[in-house]
């Protein structure tokens, strides 16, 4: 440590100044044996009071002297003091203190206190919470310590000392008393956190920074009990150099110290390596204390490796007509498996101009998987030779590049099936009217053998037909029908009726196809109209004649159906009671000529479509004449008279004769 002389101290006990022993009130200066004031580090001036205790046997001294003064730095107003009877000078305690206590730590002077006075100490410490840590002697100014302290729990002190008399009037003060702990090295460095992890690209060149660690140590950090030094003492493992990593002692920043050749992840022992870091305090010296933790580095990957096929050809079968994975291919690639620089896309870059064939890559084994996704045809081609290209989904880096060994060749055979009968057209479609006569033809079904190859026979039959309509001659494929066509049937959707035959060769074993005849069905006239609804009712003493409005409907379809011709049925005298009107194409008004009497009637009605030829209906509809009263319709008396129309005919004729 280097030492500076900034003043020197004169003392006199007018016995020769033997055995004296200097005091200094601060930690950064000392007096040597010939009396020189000594800084022990840097000191920044604030113009606080340095006191220096001069002791011997016979008298004490007591020289007050600023910095200023001691560094000879000359006098200015903003450094002089006003001259104080109450005087209390900075004290110090070091930390950690063993028994016994109390301590004194100092002393407060008065020059010019009345014998009868007393001190008193008050604040922080004293009797302010924490209370108790400092008193004073009432009689001497003696400042006294009570138990051992920690400065890292509290640093510094401020009190008020003041003298009193015997009535406790304040005589002098308050003055500042002012305690400073003086730290002592009872604290280790600690690595906060944690875990501490750090990743360097492999190949990154010499000096590259990995990560930093951080130590703590809550020492006093004006000390060297807080500065901390830092150093590597394991490594693990050990290859390919058991020094791969330095650590700057005073940053903590780990760096690499081995050539981007020995950084290779592919050919290290391990991808992570563990380091004992120490941290000591002291600047390191060797009676630092010292705190450790472990710091773990990832090599991590880039893409310098391309991927290779395990071998060069590879070799498939497949059966004409199916489809699926028919060959995995197998590849190696030393990058990191969790990375896209070890992930393999596979393409297919020739051989494959009708796109039969697909390439993906399985994502648990890195595998690529080719794929048959358009059925393949013996009798067209019986082999196929592809080229298969594999790369990785990130970039390889620069000096790297794809070699022969990323490509392969996958020979595929087509194994040669018995494949079913294919009709032509499917579905067939065909139109005929319905109401045919049985054993009509139909349609004439088309089946061919696509192996042509072989010389088979195809045989047909019927496979589905929902209303057992239809049969097919074997060999000719010709069908017929065995009932009548019905287009209202329930069998009968929009017009068509749809069945499925199947034709059967004679390989080994036999295969078979199918399919499918949609009859448009013509519609016949063969349904007469019906009338709704059929039952009316009218008040008796109605003003308004009207009885019903009819509706006519038809299972056929134009031009089949409406529109509908409506009278009355062919019964003399009906027009003089009841007559029919048309609306529109499919309804028609009913009205009376004049009031009946509450009576149920039946009336004939004809209603005739529009087909070629007209087919009519006759039919009755039952009209109750009911007692209205008060917005109330009453049939039940009409319900127990019931009048035929022939009965109601000869009524009104004799009314007739009679008017």
């Amino acid at each position: 440590m280097l030492e500076i002389m900034v003043n020197n101290v004169n003392f006199d006990d007018c016995h020769g100044n033997e055995n004296v022993n200097f005091e200094v009130s601060h930690p950064a200066f000392i007096v040597d044996e010939d009396g020189s004031v000594v800084p022990r580090r840097d000191v920044t001036d604030r113009g606080s009071t340095l006191f220096i205790h001069g002791r011997t046997a016979f008298a004490p001294e007591r020289r007050p002297q600023t910095l200023k003064e001691l560094l000879g730095l000359g006098q200015s107003p903003a450094f002089m003091r006003t001259k104080r009877s109450l005087l209390a000078p900075p004290m110090f305690v070091p930390e950690n203190q063993r028994a016994p206590f109390p301590k004194s730590i100092g002393k407060v002077i008065s020059s010019e206190m009345p014998d009868n006075a007393l001190f008193k100490l008050t604040g922080k410490g004293a009797d302010q919470e924490p209370k108790g840590i400092f008193y004073i002697n009432k009689n001497t100014g003696e400042v006294l310590v009570s138990r051992s302290l920690d400065r890292e729990r509290i640093a510094f002190y401020h009190m008020q000392v003041e003298t009193m008399d015997l009535s406790g009037k304040t005589l002098e003060g308050p003055v500042d008393v002012e305690v400073a702990i003086i730290d002592q090295n009872d604290n280790r460095p600690v690595f906060k956190g944690g875990p501490h992890m750090g990743e360097i690209l492999e190949g990154s060149p010499t000096g590259t920074t990995v990560m930093r660690m951080t130590a703590y140590d809550a020492d006093d950090p004006n000390t060297d009990n807080a500065v901390l030094r830092y150093n590597i003492v394991k490594q693990t493992p050990d290859k390919p150099s058991p020094n791969m990593f330095y650590i700057d002692p005073e940053k903590g920043d780990i760096v690499t110290v081995v050539s981007p050749a020995l950084l290779d992840r592919e050919s290290m022992p391990s991808h992570k390596y563990e380091l004992e870091i120490v941290a000591k305090d002291m600047a390191g010296s060797d009676v630092g204390l010292t705190g450790t933790a472990t710091a773990t580095i990832t090599i991590t990957d880039k893409n310098d490796h391309a991927p290779e096929f395990t071998k060069p050809l590879f070799q498939a079968t497949v059966n004409e007509g199916v489809t699926g994975v028919i060959v995995n291919l197998t590849v190696e690639d030393k990058d990191d498996p969790t990375t896209g620089g070890w992930r393999a896309v596979y393409s297919i870059i020739n051989g494959n101009p009708g796109q039969s064939f697909e390439m993906n890559t399985n994502a648990k084994n890195n595998q690529g998987m080719l794929t048959v996704v358009k059925p393949l045809d013996y009798e067209i081609s019986a082999f196929h030779t592809l080229l298969i290209k594999v790369e990785n989904e990130d970039p390889l880096v620069p000096d790297v590049a794809y070699g022969p060994s990323s490509t392969a060749t996958v020979q595929v055979t087509v194994v040669d099936v018995n494949e079913g009968p294919i009709f032509y057209p499917d579905p067939m479609r065909v139109t005929r009217r319905e109401n045919i006569p049985i054993d009509s033809a139909v349609a004439t079904l088309n089946a061919t053998d696509p192996d042509t190859l072989q010389h088979q026979t195809v045989k047909f039959a019927v496979l589905k037909d929902p209303a057992g309509w239809l049969s097919i001659h074997p060999v000719k494929g010709t069908v017929n029908t065995t009932a009548i066509l019905d287009r209202e049937s329930t069998y009968v959707k929009d017009n068509t009726y749809t069945a499925v035959f199947m034709a059967t060769d004679n390989g080994s074993p036999p295969a078979t196809g199918t399919g499918t005849l949609v009859i448009t069905l013509e519609d016949g006239n063969d349904h007469a109209p019906s009338l709704y609804p059929s039952v009316a009712r009218v008040c008796e003493d109605s003003k308004d004649l009207s009885v019903v409005l009819l509706g006519g409907r038809d299972e056929d379809i134009s031009p089949n159906a409406d529109p509908f011709k409506f009278e009355l049925g062919k019964q003399a005298g009906l027009e003089k009671t009841w007559k029919i009107t048309k609306v529109n194409n499919t309804h028609a008004q009913v009205s009376l000529l004049h009031n009946l009497k509450r009576a149920n009637y039946n009336l004939p009605i004809i209603v005739t479509d529009s087909g070629m030829p007209p087919l009519p209906n006759s039919t009755e509809i039952k009209v109750q004449v009911c007692t209205c009263k008060k917005n109330k319709m009453d049939c039940s008396a009409a319900d127990s008279l019931h009048m035929s129309l022939a009965v109601l005919i000869c009524f009104s004729f004799i009314t007739l004769l009679c008017l």
